[in-house]
């Protein structure tokens, strides 16, 4: 007998058995092998790589009460995670606190008291808002991780840059979830997390480079700096700056390996230089150990610039 092929809606995606018989399939044929049962009612086409929301849409579906939450809700929103959390397969999934956490297959179940408009929806699945989502991670990320995810969801740029970007959520926004909740996990990293977060850092190295030179006492760079030629039209869009000093500060990810990006670059620097401005350039290596080298760069370049600690 000749397979039922699936509703195009269920294929490419996890779906819940009562997806599946709202779409016409008899329980006999949610059995066949082209179908894997990953948990209590909820199944995923064979074969098929899923991702994301794709992946974890039917846990919600499946009840509701529940929203994702926590590691799952960050990586839904993108947010930047250190290796640990970011390699935890594992779903997150909440309930709220009158009834019983989740109980399934690979779910870490939570109870969370969520308020008015801390629940989105993100491609069909109900997940917490970005913000709660940071608040919620206060409790498993160290404090300077926890910034750099803050960091992410508050980052823009105005039109002036290159790729304008608008930010996920404001700073005051972050102010609010933890001033609404009182006594939960991590509350005091959050605290402690909100007086460093700035808004204009594209990653975390940026983040780490940012924290590393204000914990050894050296002036904090400022963000968002836009380095314009005498006519006003912007040229340079340092990752960090001094303008006191015209020093620029560029961090040199992995992308900065390509040919193209490398006389990028070059061009950068000499233009850099044209306009009176040092720039240093830091890369992975120098965030390292306990004395980051990003940390003797920087203070050497503005000692040459007249720069003198308090």
């Amino acid at each position: 007998m000749r397979r039922i092929q699936l509703p195009q809606h269920l294929y490419g995606r996890s779906f819940t058995t009562r997806a599946s018989s709202e779409a016409g399939l008899s329980p006999a044929r949610t059995r066949a092998n082209d179908l894997i049962r990953v948990s209590r009612g909820i199944l995923v086409p064979a074969g098929v790589p899923l991702q994301g929301a794709a992946a974890l849409a039917a846990y919600t579906e499946a009840n509701p009460l529940s929203v994702l939450s926590h590691l799952s809700a960050a990586q839904l929103w993108r947010i930047p995670l250190p290796p640990g959390p970011a390699n935890d397969w594992r779903i997150h999934l909440a309930n709220p606190p009158t009834v019983g956490a989740p109980r399934r297959v690979n779910v870490v179940g939570h109870r969370l008291a969520l308020a008015d408009g801390e629940i989105w929806e993100l491609d069909g699945v109900r997940l917490t808002s970005p913000a709660r989502t940071w608040l919620d991670l206060a409790a498993c990320l160290s404090l300077k991780d926890l910034v750099a995810a803050g960091d992410f969801l508050v980052c823009s740029h105005g039109p002036d840059f290159p790729v304008p970007r608008e930010a996920m959520c404001r700073v005051a926004e972050l102010v609010q979830v933890v001033a609404r909740h009182h006594g939960g996990r991590g509350l005091r990293n959050a605290r402690l997390a909100l007086e460093l977060i700035r808004v204009g850092a594209d990653s975390p190295p940026e983040t780490l480079m940012r924290l590393a030179l204000v914990d050894a006492g050296l002036p904090e760079p400022e963000l968002n700096v836009v380095v314009r030629d005498p006519a006003g039209r912007p040229l340079i869009w340092p990752d960090g700056a001094y303008r006191q000093y015209r020093i620029s500060l560029q961090y040199d990810g992995g992308h900065h390996n390509t040919p193209d990006q490398y006389l990028r670059d070059i061009r950068r620097l000499e233009t850099s230089r044209a306009l009176g401005w040092e720039e240093i350039r830091v890369s992975l290596d120098d965030l390292r150990g306990d004395k980051p080298a990003v940390v003797r760069k920087v203070a050497d370049a503005l000692r040459a610039r007249g720069w003198r600690p308090r």
